[in-house]
């Protein structure tokens, strides 16, 4: 029996790269899955069917079970008709896969309120709008008395921990997932709905033009998407134990990251004065690693 046989999967951003890769191999281990595509450009310009419905053919050539959407996973109403897509189409909903996700790269100085806005919206609102229905309907599920073994995955990114330059809005909406996610697990815990984030290390049409970033001739493609799809799966499985983690997967390896924690704690005497400060505090900063130090040189 394939491990996700009979769960029934969305995944958002689905046409090409990542999201491409994660349905596929979903349907692969027996799930049913919704292919979720607007289409556009990886700025978020224009539309087209043909990326969802090339995946969904693609997988029912292969014998697994797949129907294309071209909902707009940032609109509050289509992210609710995508989520019944998925019930009426396969008579249930287990998995979503929030991977959808475009760049408007430019220095905050410079940054236009649309090029921040277009990307917060998709990233972060296009992530909260399918969960918030996934979850209504997993709620009402569950009281029901139906069981559910519901599994949630968001995209994050490693701009999120250790910041890019010209990507204040990508890397701010990439750490909001970090609590989307941690209340996701909260709020859903209790009627049997896990929640966890993973940053993918991948070639797309996001890191295009990036140097060094070409298939090599021979030999395991670190850069490969399809590298991340099997933790996706695994975190998709009804028997997953994760719950509440950040994963950072790229090549061969997965990082486990933890939230931001206590690092240091100082206690005074009543306020604090700028002298106290500058004796106790300044000497216990810590600078912020670069992409580099926090990957450890991973790729």
């Amino acid at each position: 029996m394939p491990p996700l046989s009979g769960r029934v999967a969305i995944v958002t951003g689905a046409g090409r790269g990542l999201g491409r890769a994660h349905a596929l191999l979903l349907a692969e281990l027996g799930a049913a899955v919704v292919v979720n595509d607007l289409g556009g450009d990886v700025h978020g310009a224009g539309r087209d069917a043909a990326p969802a419905r090339q995946v969904v053919d693609e997988i029912r050539r292969a014998g697994g079970h797949a129907v294309a959407s071209g909902h707009d996973a940032a609109d509050w109403a289509q992210a609710a008709e995508l989520v019944d897509l998925a019930v009426t189409t396969f008579g249930d909903l287990h998995v979503l896969v929030n991977n959808a996700g475009i760049l408007r790269d430019r220095t905050l100085a410079r940054m236009s309120e649309a090029e921040w806005d277009a990307v917060v919206r998709v990233h972060l609102k296009g992530h909260a709008a399918p969960t918030a229905h996934a979850l209504a309907h997993w709620r009402r599920r569950a009281k029901e008395g139906d069981p559910v073994a519901a599994s949630v995955v968001h995209t994050t990114s490693v701009a999120a921990f250790a910041g890019n330059v010209g990507q204040a809005n990508y890397g701010a909406a990439k750490m909001a997932l970090l609590a989307l996610s941690r209340c996701v697990s909260l709020e859903g815990g209790g009627y049997g709905v896990r929640s966890n984030a993973v940053s993918p290390g991948a070639r797309t049409r996001i890191t295009a033009g990036i140097d060094g970033d070409q298939p090599p001739a021979a030999g395991f493609d670190a850069a490969d998407p399809a590298n991340v799809s099997p933790l996706v799966a695994w975190l998709a499985r009804a028997d997953c134990p994760a719950d509440g983690q950040v994963f950072h997967c790229s090549g061969e390896e997965i990082l486990v990251v933890d939230m931001p924690r206590v690092s240091a704690r100082l206690s005074g005497r009543g306020r604090w004065t700028m002298d106290e400060l500058d004796e106790r505090l300044a000497p216990r900063l810590r600078v912020p690693p670069a992409l580099g130090d926090f990957l450890g040189g991973a790729a």
